[in-house]
Parts: C-alpha cells; sequence; structure tokens
C-alpha cells in the first residue's frame, strides 16, 4: 500500500485511491466537484496555533514537525486511526493547498502514519 501526497489544485486521477484533505479549511478557488475528495479530516489538521506560528518557514520546519507530531500523539488518534483504516484498505492520497510541496503539513502526516501503521 502507498501513501500519495497532491495539491488540492492538482488534477485527480484514479491512481490516487482514497483522497483524504488535510487541510483544516477548503483550498481556495477549488470546487468540491473539481477536487474529488472522498473524506475531509479537519481534525486531523495542526491546530491553528501551530499553523499560523509556522506559517511556512523552512527556519522552522523541524520544530513544526516536533510540535505536530505531539499535537497528533495527544488529540489526533481517532482520525489517524481512519487514515490507518483507509491504507490498510488500498491507496490513499493526502491532500493539501499548501504552495510548498516538501514543506506542509501532509509530509508529516505521511510520515507519521507510515511510521505508526509500519508502511515504509
Amino acid at each position: 500500500m502507498q501513501i500519495q501526497l497532491k495539491r488540492a489544485y492538482d488534477k485527480p486521477s484514479p491512481q490516487d485511491g482514497t483522497r483524504v484533505l488535510v487541510d483544516r479549511l477548503w483550498p481556495r478557488g477549488v470546487s468540491k466537484d473539481e477536487a474529488q475528495i472522498d473524506v475531509w479530516l479537519k481534525e486531523i489538521a495542526p491546530s491553528e496555533e501551530l499553523r499560523k506560528w509556522f506559517d511556512h518557514d523552512p527556519d522552522k520546519w523541524d520544530e513544526f514537525k516536533k510540535r505536530y507530531y505531539t499535537e497528533l500523539n495527544t488529540r489526533g488518534n481517532e482520525a489517524v486511526d481512519k487514515l490507518g483504516d483507509i491504507v490498510q484498505k488500498g491507496g490513499l492520497t493526502l491532500v493539501f493547498a499548501a504552495k510548498d510541496e516538501r514543506l506542509n503539513n501532509a509530509v508529516v502526516l505521511k510520515t507519521y502514519v507510515e511510521e505508526r501503521f509500519g508502511e515504509r
């Protein structure tokens, strides 16, 4: 099983499997029909406080990852388990809106889910 990452602004494809939006806010300018989101897990996104603190600053990346892991460990169990169920059944694509494809919450979440459920 594979976990993919894809921006909400990229065209969905049949290879995506289950498409899960992992942002707290719906992506601007993308209709629900265009996005083809199967599940929206708002509760798995970083807290508003953490998101604002990080502000996609590359200098804060390492600390952001640590803080987001802490949030996932303390409040994200049900949503993370839901992702685990999805990935065990087949393909999973974590959908995000951030412009930076390397430094965003979906990247951290992918690693977290792989570690937790043994997907590498």
